[in-house]
């Protein structure tokens, strides 16, 4: 449960890194957002057994980070967490795919394991996106994007209020947990029946305190519309942004410029 408060607690701190001063948090969000959405669609569209290509693509994220002096510790800790997904999502590969595309000395290497290291590249990259977008903008910020940008609002707003509310419901269940452990002895109460009964009781308490914050929400105002204390602006600033690195991305996707740095340097030195 201790794991559980401490990731909680991680999550929420992409938001507070957002409240940072720097040329990549005064960007207005819309300009991120659409950079980081054409960076992911870019990565993706990548054949499964390319690799070197994808390699470049490092330098989008890891700029951000310099650049917003975010902590790329705790960052690649949050990828981390979720890299079990992509790792069950490739692992047969190597099992279903076993042609040798690659040959290393004697070490022969089959498309399976290319694919899975593919998977791996790609979720990589994507996921460590998406978290700078998170600690550089805030959650609301991408939410209120998103609609500036045409999404309907209530989609924005079912999207952050499922952000929100994932600290309630894990709030409640940290307190009832709790509760049980302190009155438990010698293991009695910590069996199914009980844990079944504690899902239905979290189930209603959740319902009455969202209730609670919905009532609260109403009464200081809400009309369904998502603010933000720093004004939306698309200037000089954003547009240099989302068209230099839409370039980039083009660029990276159009020409393998690993594999033609190395025939150079192969060249250069035969």
């Amino acid at each position: 449960m201790a794991k559980i408060e401490s990731s909680l607690f991680d999550l929420g701190a992409l938001d507070a890194l957002a409240c940072r001063q720097s040329a990549v948090h005064r960007l207005d969000p819309r300009a991120k957002l659409v950079t980081t959405l054409i960076f992911v669609c870019t990565v993706v569209s990548f054949g499964k057994y390319e690799i070197s290509a994808l390699l470049p693509f490092v330098l989008f994220p890891l700029t951000l980070v310099l650049t917003a002096g975010l902590p790329a510790g705790m960052l690649l800790k949050k990828l981390l967490l979720a890299a079990p997904f992509a790792f069950f999502i490739g692992v047969f590969n190597p099992l279903l795919d076993r042609q040798i595309l690659l040959q290393l000395g004697s070490l022969e290497i089959s498309g399976g394991w290319i694919s899975f290291a593919s998977i791996l590249l790609r979720f990589a990259l994507t996921v460590f996106a998406a978290l700078v977008l998170i600690a550089t903008t805030s959650f609301t910020g991408v939410c209120m994007a998103m609609e500036r940008l045409g999404a309907p609002r209530i989609f924005a707003l079912q999207l952050l209020f499922l952000y929100r509310y994932l600290f309630v419901l894990i709030d409640e269940a940290v307190r009832m947990v709790r509760a049980r452990a302190l009155r438990s002895f010698h293991g009695r109460g910590m069996g199914m029946k009980v844990a079944g009964n504690m899902a239905g009781q979290l189930l209603l308490r959740t319902l009455d305190r969202a209730q609670r914050i919905h009532q609260a929400m109403l009464c200081r105002g809400f009309d369904g519309e998502i603010r933000m204390l720093r004004p939306l602006h698309i200037g000089y600033r954003e547009v240099r942004f989302t068209l230099s690195w839409t370039a980039f991305f083009l660029l990276l996707r159009f020409f393998n410029l690993p594999q033609l740095f190395g025939g150079f340097l192969t060249e250069l030195f035969r």
